[in-house]
């Protein structure tokens, strides 16, 4: 019994030693620990280009993308030279023969007719029949058929000097050089003159606009341009062109927009900027569209909410003749017309109609165009215009 008991022990005490050897050899951290499985070797990395050391306004954040390529420079616009126009007076002087030119077949017609040594009732009527041609209009040649016989009458026998200065001084009376044609531009204090300018389709109102801005700018005037013809899509861009050229600054408003609108800017433009001058080019209404011209009455009445409307220029295109008195008395009864400007008079014009359209309306020929330079608009000279008529 006590054989197997010392047995059981000594069974023990081994299960106990191996045990603990167990332990020792399998605890974290021991030396007979089997090496952990190695990963995979990942494939190598490409290798990188070597930098170049950063400069210093690299190392302060610049970014090392290179820039766009640059794009070639535009030229620059430069801006047309401001020209220096002539002044106005003299200019129908300068310009006399171009008048003589085309209007001296009249006066050499006439002369030949008077100097005739029989003056009987046909020569009388062939005289007569060439004034009216010429536009002068029916009463108006009637007065001056009856003054030329009248007067030749009591002459007698008639030398060529003689007829000449009897027909100068009939055409001077119905000319009528006594008609005040100063161009209202002077200033009122601190507010401009204001020149609104007139005129249907055709006739060469926005051409004159400018041609009377450069003239005025020649006289020593400031100058504020109104484009407020927005229904023709030239008109505005015709207009800044005449302004460029003479330094003048034009006021204009979007394409079809509100003529009423224009003016009054223009006009308020022109007070600010302590202008001479404002003229306001018009669209070019047909006299027919009673709603046109009553959009025209309207554009006065509204300048004259910031200014006084001193000249109000109708335009005339002399070549139509007796045509254009109608566009003349249409005018007259919407807006109150001061002054005529005739343009193309050194063309076909038949120069009569400086007469008729004169007495039709009661007010003078200021300007005339006498040619299509850019300083061919002069004002009227009545003794220059007769002369240019009987030529030398």
């Amino acid at each position: 019994m006590d054989g197997y008991l010392g047995v059981i022990v000594i069974v023990v005490l081994v299960a106990l030693v191996a045990a603990g050897g167990l332990f020792l050899l399998f605890r974290p951290g021991g030396k007979a620990a089997p090496p952990p499985v190695k990963p995979p070797e990942a494939p190598p990395l490409p290798e990188e280009p070597e930098k170049r050391p950063a400069s210093a306004d690299e190392a302060e954040g610049a970014t090392t993308t290179l820039p766009p390529p640059a794009k070639p420079a535009e030229p620059a616009v430069v801006a047309p030279p401001v020209e220096v126009p002539p002044p106005s007076e003299g200019r129908m002087v300068r310009l006399r023969s171009r008048l003589a030119r085309s209007q001296s077949a009249l006066g050499r017609g006439l002369l030949e007719l008077l100097s005739r040594d029989r003056l009987d009732d046909e020569v009388w009527d062939e005289i007569e029949e060439r004034l009216i041609t010429a536009d002068v209009g029916v009463a108006p040649t009637q007065v001056m058929v009856e003054e030329l016989r009248t007067k030749v009458k009591v002459l007698g026998s008639r030398s060529p000097q003689e007829v000449r200065a009897l027909l100068r001084e009939q055409l001077l009376i119905q000319v009528n050089p006594d008609l005040d044609r100063t161009l209202h531009t002077a200033k009122h204090g601190e507010r401009p003159a204001v020149v609104l300018v007139v005129g249907v389709n055709g006739t060469g109102k926005t051409t004159t606009t400018g041609k009377l801005a450069r003239s005025l700018v020649g006289d020593g005037k400031k100058v504020v341009l109104g484009a407020a013809d927005t229904f023709r899509a030239a008109a505005a861009d015709q207009l800044q062109t005449w302004g460029d050229r003479v330094g003048a600054d034009v006021v204009r408003g979007p394409e079809g927009g509100d003529p009423a609108s224009v003016a009054f800017d223009a006009t308020a433009r022109g007070i600010e900027e302590q202008a001479d001058v404002v003229i306001v080019d018009t669209a070019g209404r047909l006299h027919t569209k009673t709603g046109l011209m009553d959009e025209l009455g309207k554009v006065k009445r509204v300048i004259e909410k910031k200014a006084t409307v001193d000249e109000v220029l109708l335009v005339l295109d002399a070549t139509t003749g007796q045509n254009g008195m109608r566009q003349a008395q249409v005018f007259a009864e919407v807006v109150n017309i001061t002054g005529i400007a005739l343009t193309k008079l050194d063309g076909t014009a038949k120069g009569g109609i400086v007469i008729s359209v004169q007495r039709e309306l009661g007010v003078p020929v200021k300007l005339v165009g006498l040619g299509e330079g850019p300083d061919d608009l002069a004002p009227f000279d009545p003794e220059v215009f007769v002369d240019a008529i009987l030529g030398d």
